[in-house]
């Protein structure tokens, strides 16, 4: 079964300096690095409501965009792209943090449900649609984490060093696969995180 190449990828995470270094923009984190290794750059694109990155990979377009409204929004620049470049929900791959997995995890998944992250919520409601790809950045529950904490205050907070590494570490096994999901090699793709995974 073929399945259709990755064409537009949405970095998940909410705008300004204060939120930068936030557990909840694990996906703004890693659009950078794939937007770098693709030598593309970011630049502000109004009529999107994102920073968009135009890239070519085996001479097809590529776009990487974050979303420049709060994540609750993000399906404001992640519809109208789709609709812009004419895609379906299963050309788009969205990056998102996952309360879920614990720092150094990850998971690429199409379709599902939401889990209560309110950026993929917002993806699915506009694109009418659950059938988009995910990957999955790992950054653990407060629960599971041993802190005696609320989800809202945990994600707004910097991880701490261990789990940094961790998510560090989920970024670079991420890239590795980005020429496996821009060819819709999506098997390939999961084996490679699997067995990362197990390492």
């Amino acid at each position: 079964m073929t399945s259709q190449p990755i064409r537009l990828i949405i970095g998940l995470g909410n705008p300004g300096p204060e939120y930068e270094t936030t557990r909840h923009n694990a996906g703004f984190w890693l659009a950078d690095h794939l937007a770098d290794d693709l030598h593309a750059n970011f630049s502000l694109e109004k009529a999107f409501s994102a920073w968009v990155a135009k890239a070519r990979f085996e001479g097809e377009a590529v776009i990487i965009a974050k979303p420049t409204t709060f994540m609750n929004r993000s399906g404001l620049a992640a519809g109208a792209l789709m609709r812009y470049y004419k895609l379906a929900p299963e050309q788009v791959l969205v990056l998102h943090d996952e309360l879920d997995l614990l720092p150094g995890a990850v998971k690429l998944k199409r379709g599902g449900g939401h889990a209560g992250h309110n950026g993929l919520r917002d993806i699915t409601s506009a694109f009418s649609s659950p059938d988009f790809w995910r990957l999955r950045i790992g950054i653990g529950h407060p629960r599971t984490l041993g802190l005696n904490q609320q989800v809202v205050g945990f994600v707004l907070e910097r991880p701490r060093r261990d789990e940094q590494e961790g998510i560090e570490a989920v970024i670079d096994r991420c890239r590795a696969i980005l020429p496996a999901l821009l060819r819709g090699e999506f098997a390939q793709a999961t084996n490679q995180l699997h067995e990362a995974n197990r390492g």
